[in-house]
């Protein structure tokens, strides 16, 4: 089990330096951008990351809907996709995009603290 810890911690961090980094790129209009290596390793990553997060779920038998702190984590991962696309690919202005981008990083910043303290407001001491 500790492998598949490992391997969704690493996705969590190649993930979140994968869209950082797209969205700098964004910003300055750059032609990686198009390569086709950055366009599919996303899609790799994020499966491999949703895949050993239902793994961890599934052997350490935790309720999305016992355990507030997860369910937030659900939620707020639904924003992010949905911020995060608006942030590289839908939204109709560079400034859209670019507030969406931010917001979407501070909400993936909120996931990991959720999921480094297990508390649904990890600032609330």
């Amino acid at each position: 089990m500790l492998w598949i810890k490992y391997a969704h911690v690493a996705c969590v961090i190649l993930s979140g330096t994968g869209y950082f980094v797209r969205g700098l790129w964004m910003m300055y209009d750059s032609p990686l951008l198009l390569k086709p290596w950055v366009k599919v390793s996303p899609h790799i990553v994020d499966t491999t990351l949703l895949a050993s997060a239902v793994l961890l779920v599934m052997q350490l038998r935790l309720n999305p809907l016992a355990h507030g702190w997860l369910a937030a984590k659900v939620v707020a991962l639904v924003a992010y996709i949905v911020i995060g696309a608006i942030g590289l690919k839908y939204g109709r202005t560079k400034n859209i995009r670019v507030t969406a981008w931010v917001g979407a990083l501070i909400i993936f910043g909120y996931i990991v603290l959720v999921a480094l303290t297990r508390q649904v407001l990890p600032f609330a001491g």
